[in-house]
């Protein structure tokens, strides 16, 4: 699973891939803090992990789970902190200068329509978008802002684990200059692979996540722009680079 950035998240109006939790205001972000708090065991500094009597209990010192009983949920002050310092996150100074080969790539990138998910000036609509052979509840179309088109994706985590809600959030494209690699489970290690037409293709390599055991494996999903003539592939990905 790719780990995804946090550095923007307070614009984003859903949480996790797979939009599993909304995102209104700081108190969404602070449950969904609560919510993951169980990856704590990953958290380890100097010894110390900020659950209630890990830290000082041997047994876990492998990074080994503790029975529920053993785990204390922050508190609010300091969920609030978490939630605070999060917004807080500026990317990194941008080594890509705008050229003629950008312009032309932002005029390429109207002209596909991309702005339709990836809307300026966040680069993303902030909606959901559902995956292959999800049937959307009437429901939803009520109570959640859903993007109708199904671009391809691998179902697997959206439709076949404990954080599947049938749908992906359309992620930002800002900052995708370091943000590699992509596609949820990080299958594609730059946006050069991403555009590559082969990749589609049941024996393409994965230049990222592979799999155990795997060698080669289609990563679908997305085919918009893995088609365009090379030079205006080229200048697409000169002005992503530069977002």
């Amino acid at each position: 699973m790719q780990i995804p950035d946090l550095i923007g998240v307070r614009e984003r109006r859903y949480l996790d891939h797979t939009g599993l939790m909304r995102h209104r205001d700081i108190g969404d972000m602070m449950r969904y803090a609560a919510l993951n708090q169980g990856a704590d065991m990953l958290s380890e500094f100097a010894g110390y992990r900020p659950t209630a009597g890990i830290a000082a209990d041997a047994r876990f010192k492998d990074d080994l789970l503790p029975p529920p009983e053993m785990l204390e949920r922050y508190s609010d002050v300091q969920l609030f902190a978490i939630a605070k310092y999060v917004y807080s996150l500026a990317p990194p100074p941008n080594p890509n200068p705008v050229t003629d080969l950008s312009r032309r790539g932002e005029a390429i990138f109207a002209r596909e329509g991309c702005g339709r998910c990836h809307t300026p000036p966040l680069y993303t609509s902030n909606k959901l978008t559902p995956a292959q052979g999800f049937e959307i509840p009437e429901e939803h179309l009520r109570n959640y802002d859903i993007e109708r088109t199904v671009v391809g994706t691998d179902t697997a985590l959206t439709m076949r684990t404990r954080r599947g809600t049938g749908y992906y959030k359309i992620p930002s494209l800002r900052g995708v200059w370091y943000r590699g690699p992509f596609e949820h489970s990080g299958s594609v290690a730059t946006l050069e692979d991403w555009f590559d037409p082969r990749r589609l293709r049941n024996d393409y390599v994965p230049t990222g996540y592979k799999g155990y055991g795997v060698t080669h494996r289609a990563v679908p999903g997305h085919p918009f722009g893995i088609n365009l003539p090379p030079g205006d592939k080229a200048a697409l990905i000169a002005f992503l680079k530069t977002l």
